[in-house]
């Protein structure tokens, strides 16, 4: 009868629209074999579930830390582990993001602190509405992230 001439399968892939990409930034051993520039860090895309508070959640996959793929393309953290954020606030374009205490942890030197402070600057700076960033430690400013 004619009926299956005009049929065309088309291949159609959906994006989950339950989710969404942002980037969790990481130093690489592979990129900066000398570790020349201790602030110097790069991107790593993350598939998260979708929310509003999308720093917040960029900041919980830096703390995550570094999938064992992400290993072996040279990526690696200064970030200790059991670093939960305690409060995040966003005004004005500054963020506030305070730490419990497991940030300071046995961290010492002065590369491993500026690397610190780069992973957590430039995940939040990805996002339009955060121009600069406070990071604290139980609400302490001063006298964190010392070398």
């Amino acid at each position: 009868d004619g009926s299956e001439i005009n049929k065309v399968v088309v291949p159609v892939k959906f994006a989950r629209a339950d989710t969404i990409s942002v980037k969790a930034f990481f130093s690489n051993k592979i990129y900066d074999p000398n570790a020349s520039d201790c602030a110097k860090v790069y991107p790593v895309a993350r598939t998260i579930q979708k929310t509003s508070a999308v720093a917040r959640a960029a900041l919980e996959e830096l703390l995550r830390g570094i999938t064992p793929e992400e290993v072996t393309q040279g990526f690696i953290t200064s970030i200790p582990k059991g670093v939960l954020i305690q409060s995040l606030t966003i005004g004005d374009g500054i963020l506030r993001v305070d730490f419990n205490e497991a940030l300071e942890f046995g961290v010492g030197g002065s590369c491993r602190v500026t690397a610190i402070r780069s992973q957590i600057r430039e995940t939040v700076k990805q996002f339009p509405s955060v121009r600069d960033v406070v990071i604290s430690i139980n609400s302490r400013t001063e006298d964190i992230l010392q070398p």
